[in-house]
């Protein structure tokens, strides 16, 4: 029986093409003619005027954060309900993430927290440095509220827009909001570079600062010139090829994880104690992952007990992110509310959702969940 993984990452002919012919003009370095057309095509895809190619979606986040002046000692707003990497990102500039609970009605941020936590601390005269929100699952933030609050205050909005390539939010897409955003090219997201990342702006300034430091802060001499500290954090030319065939692929990938999750919602919400992960009215999302609450006194079981019974039939599931106050290595660090993502985590359960997913591989992992309470 073949094993159905969560997310895994799915290629083709256009793939093979352009990475062979991105191999054979022997541009094989971090630089080269796919980087820059990468850059443009996506930058026009998500609907702003410069994008950075890079190493994952972490590095993008470290320089969008160290481009916005986050520095030591500085707060940070962000998620609890997020993959580390929002908050590590942070502690590489030596600041302190602010761990702020999410909204029961979709999962993200909660506005009125931030709008509460940002009142107290103008009142203290200690405004954060920034605010990052992430778009979770695939499902945005809610821009309108989120936005005014940080233009309000005047305090960079940082998006991490990771899981959510191909989302849309009032017909915005994903990642065009605030002073700077992130995406993944992570192989389990909706499009892979096998390893990769981008950072989009409508600022060329910020952009060509990002390539700058990306490239080891590389100064314009014949010889190798540094005056500040840089990263290594370019995409090569082989991987930005892989992306940009990808990047063909997105809105049939979309299409697909719609129809995957309406499967998945036709089979199983009949059940007691199953609910879904919820759709905010305001947005679009690109239907990454679908994700189940599952309540054990109704269904007869909890999420755990699903997930190592679809992995006794080789099929991969996941908890939910444990949210970050819960994580030892942010032990102690402030914290806005949690309970609501902390109850997320201990009911939620990310069912295989990968584009390619097979109408029998659905009913295989169905028909698991269904026998679990027996």
């Amino acid at each position: 029986m073949t094993r159905i993984y969560l997310s895994p990452p799915e290629v083709g002919a256009e793939e093979r093409r352009m990475l062979l012919d991105a191999f054979d003009s022997n541009w094989i370095a971090p630089t080269g003619p796919d980087v820059d057309a990468f850059e443009r095509e996506f930058a026009e895809r998500v609907g702003v005027e410069h994008a950075a190619a890079l190493s994952s979606g972490t590095a993008a986040l470290h320089l969008g954060l160290m481009l916005s002046e986050v520095g030591p000692g500085d707060d940070v707003l962000i998620p609890s309900f997020t993959f580390v990497a929002t908050a590590a990102a942070v502690t590489y500039l030596g600041a302190n993430p602010v761990l702020v609970d999410c909204s029961p009605s979709t999962w993200t941020i909660d506005p009125e927290l931030v709008a509460e936590e940002l009142v107290d601390r103008a009142r203290q005269g200690r405004l954060p440095a920034a605010v990052v929100t992430v778009d979770l699952y695939g499902q945005t933030a809610d821009y309108d509220a989120l936005s005014s609050l940080c233009d309000e205050y005047e305090i960079p909005l940082i998006e991490d827009a990771a899981e959510a390539l191909g989302a849309t939010y009032r017909g915005r897409p994903a990642g065009s909001f605030g002073q700077a955003a992130v995406f993944s090219f992570n192989g389990n997201k909706i499009i892979t570079t096998s390893g990769g990342g981008m950072l989009v702006a409508e600022s060329a300034d910020l952009i060509e600062r990002a390539r700058y430091l990306a490239n080891q802060a590389r100064d314009p001499f014949p010889h190798y010139e540094h005056s500040v500290i840089g990263y290594n954090y370019r995409l090569s030319n082989l991987l930005a090829a892989l992306g940009r065939a990808q990047l063909k692929g997105l809105d049939s990938r979309v299409e697909r994880r719609r129809a995957i999750h309406g499967a998945y919602q036709s089979a199983l919400s009949d059940l007691p104690g199953i609910r879904f992960m919820p759709i905010a009215d305001y947005g679009e999302p690109n239907w990454w992952l679908t994700c189940i609450l599952v309540d054990s006194e109704e269904f007869g079981a909890d999420g755990e007990q699903i997930r190592l019974a679809l992995e006794a039939v080789d099929i991969e599931s996941r908890p939910t992110w444990k949210p970050l106050h819960l994580q030892p290595v942010f032990k102690g660090a402030a914290t806005i509310g949690g309970s609501v993502c902390a109850s997320i985590f201990e009911q939620g359960l990310c069912l295989p959702t990968g584009s390619a997913l097979s109408p029998g591989e659905i009913a295989r992992v169905v028909e698991t969940i269904r026998a679990v309470p027996g």
